[in-house]
């Protein structure tokens, strides 16, 4: 794992007993996150991919989610009460209805786009090297463009 995303990677995040790893919790984190800017939003979603893969935190309880809010400036108890609140847990389900129109039916999973049209464009479904991921990009904009 390390060595194909390029991340560090403690497997015993797996042997807890009974962890059931919902990524729901987390993906609602990063949506509440991002109504504070998308680049909030990405500085979120990679603290807990560090927390989940690297530190073996777990990231499905609102200790963590909290605490890694606090970490980027924001404050945890108004973080938390957003993240609890119907509103998100909607726009979190919208993300994913967002997903599954533009064709994700796993993770992970690239998707472009939308066009003129409104219509996504897969680039890759599972793991594939810059290389492969570039040259699908460029094959894309070179039909577009053309």
């Amino acid at each position: 794992m390390t060595e194909a995303a390029g991340v560090p990677f403690d497997p015993a995040i797996l042997d807890r007993d009974g962890f059931i790893y919902d990524t729901d919790p987390a993906a609602r984190a990063v949506v509440v996150a991002r109504r504070h800017g998308q680049d909030v939003a990405i500085r979120y979603l990679a603290a807990a991919q560090r927390a989940f893969y690297a530190e073996n935190r777990d990231i499905t309880t609102p200790q963590v989610l909290g605490e890694l809010a606090s970490d980027l400036g924001l404050d945890p108890a108004a973080f938390l009460a957003a993240w609890a609140a119907d509103d998100a847990k909607q726009e979190t389900w919208g993300d994913y209805a967002l997903s599954q129109r533009a064709g994700v039916t796993g993770f992970p999973t690239l998707v472009g786009g939308p066009n003129d049209q409104g219509v996504y464009g897969v680039v890759t479904r599972g793991y594939a090297s810059g290389d492969q991921v570039m040259g699908v990009i460029r094959s894309w904009i070179s039909s577009i463009a053309a």
